[in-house]
């Protein structure tokens, strides 16, 4: 990498976030997840990498759930579950001292993404991007947003909006009153606090909503737009959002119009909200993510590695596939001669595209332990 330590402060400044940028794509590239994820996609040969104890992989943008933390004391536990019931063992029991005890299914869930236009994130918010996760007695819940970036051209931070949504998704699944098969409520409530606030907050966003209840094993969703979800059981996406899309490249949003300006904005209300009750089960993978995931890398793809992640309970094994896939589609999201999902559904409605998509990213991966 070549430093031009010459012209202004912030000229030096851009150029040092630059390299910064292609040093952490590098240390991502040599995890062992990455670097496999890699060949495979590239169809790439060589001899198979040598697995490293994955604590002692340096891993990009990461926070692991704070839950997560809580249950790694029944981490060996349940890993006796999953290994009884590959050899043929019944059910969700865990036999302890001669006794069975039925076990709730757990869920770990870690999160990575990228901005499309700098490495300089905080916790929450990738660029346009937001998420949260949060757990309590009841409920493991988590969100993803995509701020439209087209509020720009008017001097807006797409990001604010979308910020703004999920910190109050966040706040309000913590309260006695949050009902966990009512994610779309939490949705609508949350975009009717940033209405009623007294500096407006303008702009639009898609959302993604899922809760885990715990005293039921189902997962409950709400989704408007284009960001999504996907459930992966034994190979096979078993359960999945629906894209809503109003034309090409124009998904539903949720938006709060300046104000003397609502006739010309896209706003979709929380009643076009799509909703989904589904039973899961012990080895579940979940993927929930903004667009610059689906649109970059290929669904086959996806399905492949979620697969490979079922059962696994260990939040830094899991935080390396999810590093891996933000890696991934962000250095295809930037190769202009990648044959991108976006691209194929551009030519599916007669628009000549090529390429990668640049975007922020935001991944978030769960199992069902």
């Amino acid at each position: 990498m070549d430093v031009d330590c010459s012209g202004s402060r912030r000229t030096i400044r851009r150029t040092l976030i630059k390299c910064c940028e292609q040093l952490l794509d590098i240390v991502l590239a040599m995890t062992y997840g990455g670097s496999q994820f890699l060949r495979r996609l590239w169809g790439l040969n060589g001899r198979e990498l040598p697995q490293n104890d994955p604590k002692e992989n340096g891993d990009g943008w990461m926070f692991i759930n704070q839950h997560n933390q809580r249950h790694n004391s029944n981490l060996s536990a349940q890993k006796e579950v999953l290994e009884s019931r590959s050899s043929g063992a019944d059910g969700d029991f865990l036999g302890i001292e001669g006794k069975s005890e039925t076990r709730p299914l757990e869920l770990v869930s870690v999160v990575c993404g990228f901005a499309k236009d700098s490495i300089i994130n905080r916790r929450g918010k990738f660029g346009e991007d937001a998420w949260f996760m949060s757990s309590n007695s009841e409920a493991y819940t988590m969100g993803v947003a995509d701020g439209v970036g087209g509020w720009r051209n008017y001097g807006v931070d797409p990001g604010k909006f979308s910020m703004f949504l999920m910190r109050s998704c966040e706040r309000l699944s913590c309260l006695k009153d949050f009902e966990p098969e009512r994610p779309h409520l939490l949705l609508e409530r949350a975009y009717c606090d940033l209405l009623k606030q007294e500096s407006p907050i303008v702009g639009s966003c898609t959302a993604c909503v899922l809760t885990f209840n715990r005293r039921n094993s189902t997962l409950y969703t709400a989704n408007i737009g284009d960001s999504g979800f996907l459930v992966v059981r034994s190979g096979s996406v078993v359960c999945r959002s629906q894209e809503q899309q109003h034309c090409f490249n124009t998904p539903y949003q949720l938006a709060s119009p300046p104000p003397g300006h609502d006739v010309n904005v896209i706003s979709d209300g929380p009643d076009t909200v799509d909703r989904i009750q589904f039973p899961m089960e012990l080895g579940d993978v979940i993927l929930l993510a903004t667009d610059g995931l689906y649109d970059n890398v290929p669904e086959s793809f996806l399905i492949e590695v979620l697969t490979e992640m079922s059962g696994i309970s260990d939040p830094v094994r899991l935080q390396m596939f999810a590093n891996a896939l933000a890696f991934m589609a962000r250095i295809l999201s930037l190769n202009p001669k990648h044959d991108s999902p976006f691209s194929q559904n551009a030519r599916k409605m007669n628009i000549e595209l090529s390429g990668g998509k640049p975007d922020d990213i935001t991944v978030l991966l769960a199992t069902i332990v």
